[in-house]
């Protein structure tokens, strides 16, 4: 039976912040930690040793496959920030073409530094983000 690797975890997400040692990297994950908070109205918690995710729903795909993940997240990875946002959301394009600087991935988005992007944009994708999950994956 599969065992989903990413999972929520009570670890403390100011701790996991402070180990960033860029102290410009650490700032902008402050801000992003108030922005996704802010946003979703959700709190924070940590999803492996280094995702921040905002909410969560369960998944089932129709070969089986089932297991819950964050609605939104981020991740202040050494080189780039990694955005998690919804896939298969065809407006999350339109947003991204606003969005700044940044690359994409096939889950994530990625940006070196909040300065480099639109937060009224980032906040869109956000908003955009949890609605498109909710309403592929509606509460049980």
């Amino acid at each position: 039976m599969y065992e989903q690797k990413i999972k929520e975890n009570d670890a403390k997400v100011e701790a996991f912040i402070e180990t960033v040692e860029n102290p410009k990297k650490r700032a902008d994950a402050y801000r992003l930690l108030e922005i996704f908070t802010e946003t979703t109205g959700y709190q924070a918690k940590m999803w492996g040793d280094s995702m921040i995710g905002f909410g969560s729903y369960h998944y089932k795909y129709k070969s089986g496959h089932e297991g819950d993940a964050m609605l939104v997240g981020f991740s202040p990875r050494k080189a780039k920030f990694s955005l998690y946002f919804a896939t298969g959301d065809t407006e999350r394009e339109n947003l991204l073409e606003r969005f700044g600087k940044h690359k994409t991935g096939k889950a994530c988005v990625y940006i070196n530094k909040l300065d480099d992007v639109d937060e009224e944009v980032l906040k869109e994708l956000i908003t955009q983000s949890v609605q498109f999950l909710q309403k592929t994956y509606p509460a049980q």
